[in-house]
Formats: C-alpha cells, structure tokens, sequence
C-alpha cells in the first residue's frame, strides 16, 4: 500500500512539474504502462506536412554537327532518333516539404527556394494522393513560396504565435529528407533572432538541434502541442551532414508573407525611411550609454519619408516596436518587414536619455526619395545609404533593373571600378566615369564578393 502511495505521489509530481514546464516532454505513468511518446501529436500532425516534388525542361545534349542535314545524312541518323535527342525532356525531382496551412483553400506554405525555376509543382499527401499546385505567389527575400491544391479532406495546422517562442523549448521538425519519405526528428530551440547568415534578404531564424537535412526545406518545425512556429529552411554544414544547428523562418514572419501573397499575389513590403546601425561598446560610450544598452541606433532620416513626417532624428535609439524588443538591426528590418504599408507601428526610442514613443506609418519603400536613387541607369530601381563600411544596398524594386542584377537588399558596396567608396557621395563620383558596366566587391554577410553588371 505505502509503495502504491509512493508511486501515485511521484506520478502527480511529475504530471505538476509538466504543467509547470510549457514544453515539457509527457510523463511516464508507472500504473498504464506508458511511455513518453509523441505519436499521439503526430497522428494529428502529419497528415498536414507534404512533400513537394518539382519538374522542369531539361534539353538533352547532342553533338552540334548533328544539326547539319548533311552531317546526319552522311552517318545514316534517321531523323525520328535526332528528334528524341533533342526536344526538351522533363526531370522530375522530390524537392523539398511544404506545409497545408488552410485546409478550406487547399493554401500550402514552402521555401521559394524548393520551387525556384520549376515548370510544374506536385504536392504529395502522406495518404498516397498528389495533386498539380498553382504558384500563388512567392517572397524570394523570406525564401516563402505559397502554392494552392485543388483537393478535399485536408488536414491544416494551427499556427501560434512564434514571438513566444523560447530558448529551451522543445520542437520537432517533420519533413521529407533525400527524398526518403516523411520523417520526424526532434530537438530544441538552441538561439532565437539568428541573422547576419547571408541566407536571406530578411532574416530573424529560429536556431534548433532538431536535424534538419536535404528535403526537410518549407517543412514544419512545431512545438509539442503540434502547433506550427517555424518553417524549416537552412542548416550549416561544415562537413555535409547535419551538426545540430538547423533554421526555421518564425512563424510570424512567414504568416505576414502569406497573408499579403494570399491577398494580393505579391509582398508588398514597407519601409519607414532610416539608416540604421547595432550599438557597439564604442557607441556606447559616445552616446554616454548605460553599460549594457541595447537597441538600434538611427543613423539618418531620409527626406519625405514616414520616418521624417513622424519627427524620427538621427541619434534616436530604438528600443522596441509594438512592445517587441529590438536588439539588432537586422532584427529591426524584420520587424518593420512584417507589417503591411499603410499600418501604424509604435517605436519606443531612447532620445537624449529619455524614452518618448511614436507612432509611424509604414510607407512604400519607394514612394519617398531616399539617399543615392537611380544613381546610374544600370542600378535603376536601388536605393542606398551610407554606411560605416561603404554604401549599404537599401532596398531592390521589384522587377526593376537592379533587381537583376545579383545584388542584395543589405549588401554592402566597398569598391566600385576598383576604387574604395566609403560614401553614397564618392559612389556617385566613381558611377559618372561608368557607361556600359560597373564592377563592384560587394561584402554579403560573412562573406565578399564581385559582381559585374552590364
């Protein structure tokens, strides 16, 4: 009898400790028998992540003399055979996972980069269906792509709010890696805001252990109540296989993606008109900081633009938007990213050792003139602003000039024409000299590279 007290004493502690954990694991029940499973959650899960498969033209390579009648004549090659080796031919490839989002709609939400470049996009289900998808719209600058399936009895998940999201938390990632069929593999939330990779144009990753491999990319990554917080997109791998630290784009951020494709077909991202830069220690101490500070410091305020009509200043820290702490710039750049132009934000900024709060309106990034637009025929459609390093690529117009041009939103410009730029002034100079094309060294992240444009 003290011995069954004993057990149902430690099962009710475990069962408190659980509810006190948020993503706890489930408890082991000495009485049933049970042990921690997910299955349960996953029975309900799975049926909603796909996989995606992608076919494209590829043309078949033949020997160019073969296009001489004279030449196949000669060697006795019947005409039907040259035809077969030459018209284009379809490959098809398991590309990735995709995750059903709106069961009603047949929405799926995955990574552009799974579908980039495909002529047709098959969705597969986890109960051996496959249906031809429509490309709704894509986001190349958040990797998102929303396809749409003409398809019954589906099966959605619920998408939670990835802002809370917290280091320690258990995930699990589902998806369909090297094309072996759907898998499961679980972890936790390692780090929260990664940027600075190179990945993206907009990047705030939620960091997990959780392997994410090859065809794992636009699968879900979910918290224990089967929830969608992220969509897994990257891992880094030194040696080619999976070391433990995968990326997923926060739910959040894909969700805003998605709801303006849905809309409108495309993303119609804003911007409020600031050069921004992260607070070093030397900053800190020239702005008489506390130790410690965090924030994103303002660093000037484009002419005509939202940030300007709201009374924004160079030298404003900001600390927050909407109440969401900012820590970072690139953090900064997502969070403005998120909402649709026309809605107000509230910044909470440090100004002159006081915290004041204003509001501001998301605006077109192109509706006002910020520094350094068109400044050459070639970089039509580039607005840029300076920078400690050089000149700093604002924003890319989509479908203009410069958004063919292999250049980035974030890149940074150090040498056009192999002179040194240090300013939107001196960058300028040196594009004057250039007509027919500009050969810039560009620093990309981590990383530096040549970009010729012609």
């Amino acid at each position: 009898m003290v011995k069954k007290i004993v057990h149902v004493f430690v099962a009710m502690m475990l069962v408190a400790s659980a509810q006190n954990i948020a993503a706890a694991l489930p408890t082991y029940i000495p009485e049933t028998g049970e042990v921690p499973s997910l299955a349960p959650m996953l029975e309900k899960v799975n049926p909603a992540v796909v996989n995606i498969s992608t076919f494209s033209k590829a043309q078949s390579r033949y020997n160019p003399l073969l296009n001489d009648p004279f030449f196949r004549r000669f060697f006795n090659i019947p005409e039907q055979e040259f035809h077969q080796h030459t018209e284009p031919r379809k490959k098809q490839q398991s590309a990735g996972s995709g995750v059903i989002v709106d069961a009603a709609d047949g929405i799926v939400i995955t990574n552009y980069h799974v579908i980039k470049s495909a002529d047709e996009v098959h969705v597969g289900l986890i109960d051996g269906r496959s249906f031809n998808a429509e490309i709704v719209g894509t986001d190349p600058e958040l990797d998102i792509a929303i396809l749409e399936i003409d398809a019954d009895k589906l099966t959605a998940l619920t998408i939670a709010d990835s802002s809370d999201v917290r280091v320690g938390d258990f995930v699990v990632a589902i998806g369909n890696p090297f094309g072996l069929g759907q898998t499961v593999t679980t972890g936790v939330v390692s780090a929260l805001g990664r940027s600075g990779l190179g990945i993206e144009g907009y990047e705030n990753f939620i960091q997990t252990d959780a392997s994410i491999n090859p065809g794992n990319s636009g699968g879900a990554l979910v918290n224990l109540r089967g929830e969608l917080v992220g969509i897994n997109t990257a891992i880094i791998s030194p040696a080619g296989g999976n070391v433990g630290i995968g990326f997923a784009i926060p739910t959040n951020m894909a969700s805003a993606s998605m709801n303006q494709i849905v809309k409108y077909g495309e993303v119609k991202r804003g911007q409020i008109g600031v050069g921004i830069q992260d607070i070093t220690s030397e900053l800190r101490d020239a702005f008489d900081l506390e130790n410690g500070q965090k924030g994103v410091l303002i660093t000037n305020v484009s002419d005509g633009s939202p940030a300007e009509d709201a009374g924004l200043e160079s030298g404003d820290i900001v600390l927050s938007v909407n109440s969401k702490k900012t820590e970072s710039t690139s953090q900064l750049r997502s969070q403005i990213a998120m909402f649709p132009i026309g809605e107000n934000v509230r910044l909470r900024l440090l100004r002159n050792d006081k915290k004041i709060s204003i509001d501001v309106e998301i605006g077109d990034r192109y509706s006002f003139s910020g520094i350094g637009n068109d400044l050459h025929p070639l970089l039509e459609g580039a607005q840029f602003e300076n920078n400690d390093e050089g000149v700093v690529v604002k924003a890319l117009k989509p479908n203009s000039r410069a958004s063919y041009s292999g250049l980035r939103s974030g890149d940074v410009i150090v040498n056009a024409n192999k002179i040194r730029v240090h300013d939107v002034k001196s960058f300028t100079k040196v594009l004057s000299r250039s007509k027919n094309s500009i050969l810039l060294r560009v620093v990309r992240g981590n990383m530096a590279l040549y970009l010729v444009i012609r």
